[in-house]
């Protein structure tokens, strides 16, 4: 089926009034796109990310919007017909069912990670040049393989993967980390992640790579700000990686210890490129050899004992 798009822009005071009329006029599930909602959310939301690409910044520079998807009908040309009668700059495009639930797809394709591993989107074919395959399915939380944290965290593990390993995940995102690590012998994951979606995602995408729960669990929480989730997350890994963002490794730095079994590993990734010193500094404040240290596109991964 197609769908018109339709865009109005609003003042930022107008939007909560113009939506009530709108809605009124047959329109609903709308999507706001408002420049100062959009910093707020930038301000508040510190914890996932150091760094927000420039082009996505731009996008939102001066914007205050409304969107609505009416159906390419009778229906929906009435509807749209009072939209453009209420409001002045109101913009119009036609899409199709098929461009929301497939089209993303191709911008997925196996990526070679490290000398051992191939992330493979659920959809695709793995190669057959004799790599592991981690199949995948990409979604809205983070880790797809894509990105260079993640690829560098993914080769860092061969070298520290194998049998009789228990690995930690925190910030586990999509699991594909913890996944990786079960892939190359790792005897069991543990994945802890402040999004309540992500013990959902992780299981399912363990799934994907037939591993079941007797090897992979997922938990949803604050690491940092939850005592008694630390307590219940517990010891003996020897090996806890860590792909957030620097504002969350530094502070988890001085807690991390007690995660470790004697001369376990910590992998930390996620951590742009001014902000390396200061998470070195912390690591090594809190008693951690720095093992490696490799950066790639701006970002930087450390490998710690």
């Amino acid at each position: 089926m197609r769908y018109i798009e339709v865009t109005v822009n609003t003042p930022a005071e107008e939007i909560d009034r113009r939506c009530e009329e709108m809605a009124a006029m047959g329109a609903g599930g709308f999507v706001i796109e408002n420049e100062d909602d959009f910093k707020d959310f930038l301000e508040h939301n510190h914890m996932y990310w150091d760094y927000v690409d420039e082009e996505l910044e731009n996008k939102f520079l001066g914007v205050s919007r409304i969107k609505c998807y009416l159906t390419d009908d009778a229906d929906g040309l009435a509807t749209l017909r009072q939209i453009r009668d209420a409001y002045s700059d109101v913009a119009t495009a036609f899409v199709e069912d098929s461009d929301w639930e497939n089209n993303w797809r191709e911008y997925y394709k196996p990526i070679e990670v490290g000398e051992r591993l191939v992330v493979v989107p659920a959809w695709e074919a793995a190669p057959s040049d004799g790599r592991l395959p981690l199949r995948l399915d990409p979604g809205l939380i983070f880790g797809t393989g894509s990105h260079a944290t993640t690829r560098m965290c993914l080769a860092a593990l061969e070298k520290h993967s194998g049998p009789g390993v228990r690995v930690l995940d925190l910030g586990c995102g999509s699991g594909i980390l913890g996944i990786g690590a079960l892939i190359l012998g790792c005897d069991h994951c543990l994945g802890v992640d402040i999004d309540p979606k992500a013990p959902d995602v992780v299981m399912s995408n363990a799934a994907l790579n037939e591993i079941g729960s007797d090897r992979m669990t997922a938990w949803a929480g604050d690491i940092i700000g939850d005592a008694s989730l630390r307590t219940r997350i517990g010891g003996g890994y020897q090996l806890v990686l860590a792909n957030i963002v620097a504002d969350v490794i530094i502070p988890l730095s001085s807690l991390v210890r007690p995660f470790l079994a004697p001369g376990g590993v910590l992998i930390c990734s996620g951590i742009i490129e001014n902000r390396w010193p200061e998470t070195q500094n912390a690591l090594l404040a809190n008693g951690f050899e720095i093992l490696d240290h490799r950066s790639e596109e701006e970002w930087h991964c450390f490998v710690c004992r």
